[in-house]
């Protein structure tokens, strides 16, 4: 690669999406390419020409292990929508004149599915124009939800922080109840998947029963049948813990979050902003049992809990960013990097290619043969897929007693 490349960071961060600009930094050091940049804030700060040199922070094998074990997205992200190509050619030839000016061969763009969209708008234009630049995927979510992959990097952390923190709040709320039950639902992200609430089934162990029910977005949410569950888990336990995805719907297609706030925000991309589905639950539950009710949103912290990493999902995340680099010195563009799985016992996973048009604003749901019949929980297949992904953990470096983190000046 006789060029510069440049990569970036979109979407809701995850505990693992640095790791993956390590990989990328790592692979480009190793070929040999000049000057790698990042994107600050994604591709909305890349149109505003605002661009770091990472030899300022990853010169040395301190910088990358560090970056490896700090959250959120060090670059900085963001939710800008590229618009359409038709009528708006001039945002486009933007993105191309500030890849020239900085001599970048190549653009690596880690994200969901709408950072994926912004790759194939990008590489669809470079080929209907014949311009040479490169663009390539690198996945990230932590809703796990995109699809031919077979899993996301960001996952596998945030489920491990999942059922983690959900064994310790198991053990909190037994802690009560002694004249009467205590209920506690736990609301957690995914929007229209139920990948990360599924990863509640993962709290179950010997030394834990795990949580009661499980609902997920997959599955039509019954109000009268989740009160009817309630009342009798109440009526034989002193202690009742219930997960709920954000993303869980009612017959009529209403997000239970909009039974109480109908006027739900939306980002750039027309996602809705749900929140609050646990608290009205809980206040129902309230009103009609009396019994005592809590409501907890996991929300941002289960994605931004590096201190609990997979590392399975640090080591991952990093070899889809050192892969994308490699994929593109070899030519590739309009790709992203899958995970594909080899086998569980042991676990192997390795990396290929894929194109980007059969992956971008595709949603991949939990499968239904996957939940159990009565809709409230998870078997055995979900534990056999992702039990492997939480595996694992990397020590953070710990300085005056908390963990220390890699920040951009």
């Amino acid at each position: 690669m006789k060029g510069n490349i440049v990569v970036g960071q979109s979407g809701g961060p995850t505990a693992v999406i640095n790791s993956s600009v390590a990989g990328v930094y790592a692979a480009a050091k190793k070929i040999g390419v000049k000057k790698v940049y990042g994107m600050v804030h994604g591709i909305q700060g890349f149109l505003a020409d605002n661009l770091c040199d990472l030899d300022e922070y990853l010169d040395n094998e301190t910088g990358v292990e560090l970056l490896k074990r700090t959250p959120s997205a060090f670059l900085g992200s963001c939710r800008f929508k590229m618009p359409k190509i038709e009528g708006n050619e001039e945002v486009y030839e933007k993105v191309f004149e500030i890849m020239e000016k900085h001599d970048i061969e190549c653009l690596f763009y880690a994200g969901g599915n709408d950072s994926m969209d912004t790759v194939k708008m990008l590489s669809d234009y470079a080929a209907a124009h014949n311009k040479p630049q490169r663009f390539m995927g690198v996945p990230k979510t932590i809703d796990n939800d995109l699809p031919i992959t077979d899993h996301c990097p960001g996952y596998g952390s945030a489920a491990k922080y999942i059922a983690t923190s959900l064994k310790e709040v198991i053990r909190d709320n037994s802690s009560f109840g002694v004249e009467k039950p205590t209920i506690l639902i736990v609301e957690i992200m995914g929007r229209n998947a139920g990948w990360l609430a599924a990863a509640a089934a993962l709290a179950k162990d010997v030394d834990c029963e795990g949580v009661d029910a499980i609902y997920l977005p997959e599955r039509t949410f019954d109000m009268d049948a989740f009160m009817a569950k309630v009342k009798d888990l109440a009526a034989r336990k002193s202690s009742v813990v219930m997960v709920v995805s954000e993303g869980i719907k009612v017959a009529d297609g209403r997000y239970v979050c909009e039974l109480v706030n109908a006027d739900v925000a939306v980002d750039a991309f027309g996602h809705k902003q749900m929140s609050g589905t646990a608290a009205y639950l809980a206040q129902e539950i309230a009103a009609e049992t009396g019994l005592k009710t809590r409501a907890i949103e996991f929300s941002t912290l289960q994605r931004a809990a590096t201190h609990l990493a997979s590392l399975t999902d640090i080591n991952e995340a990093f070899q889809v960013g050192y892969d994308a680099l490699l994929a593109a010195e070899e030519g590739k563009t309009g790709m992203m990097i899958t995970l594909d799985r080899n086998g569980n016992d042991p676990y192997q996973c390795g990396t290929s290619v894929y194109d980007i048009h059969a992956i971008a604003n595709v949603e991949r749901t939990v499968p239904d043969e996957w939940i159990t019949e009565d809709g409230c929980g998870l078997n055995d297949n979900y534990e056999k897929y992702a039990r492997p992904l939480i595996m694992g953990e990397l020590q953070p470096l710990f300085v005056n007693g908390t963990p220390r983190h890699l920040v951009r000046k």
